[in-house]
């Protein structure tokens, strides 16, 4: 996983992966069909110990700002962790091989609406209780979300330092997850609180 998330599944030749599995070519070939299959079976492993933690932050149980804010600080936790592996293995390694490969490209896509579809049902579940905009549109907020973090992956993965991605992610927080605010009459006093769509 961490030679294919370095290196790019191009530059990731067999030999190299054989020798860093510490297994010969016949017992990957075996065990995973061929490159691709291993490949894949990278993606679900990275997938379930690495984006599962993320995503679990969704359900920390705080209000809507908090597991939001929660969410993106695992994103650029596990982005710019270590200086061998920056970015995602699914946004920036899988998207980069997708290509014209349909089954890298089927792959990338039920990956991508995974996430979306987890961000969009937290804002459901923050629409019902008051704490988001009954007006807001939870999937396409979702989607703007993911689609954020999926950038600061790729900026992560040229270099960018957690320093730099953070006020970028708390503008999404700030845009999404603000409070009702106050409709003021025209005597200048508030009338009533009303939820402003982001």
């Amino acid at each position: 996983m961490r030679l294919f998330w370095a290196q790019g599944y191009a530059a990731a030749s067999i030999d190299v992966l054989c020798r860093a599995m510490h297994v010969p070519r016949a017992s990957l070939y075996q065990g995973y069909g061929d490159k691709q299959g291993l490949f894949l079976a990278v993606v679900a492993h990275y997938v379930e110990t690495r984006i599962g933690t993320v995503v679990a932050t969704l359900d920390g149980g705080h209000d809507l700002a908090t597991d939001v804010a929660g969410f993106f600080a695992a994103v650029i936790a596990l982005a710019t962790a270590d200086a061998q592996t920056p970015g995602c293995l699914v946004s920036c390694v899988l998207a980069d091989a997708a290509g014209a490969n349909p089954r890298f490209r089927a792959e990338l896509g039920a990956r991508f609406e995974a996430i979306e579809a987890r961000l969009a049902d937290r804002l459901l579940r923050a629409q019902a209780e008051g704490d988001l905009a009954a007006s807001a549109d939870p999937m396409v907020l979702g989607g703007m979300l993911a689609a954020l973090a999926r950038g600061l992956m790729v900026r992560a993965r040229a270099g960018s330092e957690a320093a730099l991605l953070r006020p970028l992610a708390e503008a999404a927080i700030a845009l999404v997850c603000r409070p009702p605010m106050p409709r003021l009459s025209a005597r200048g006093q508030p009338r009533r609180r009303v939820a402003l769509q982001p």
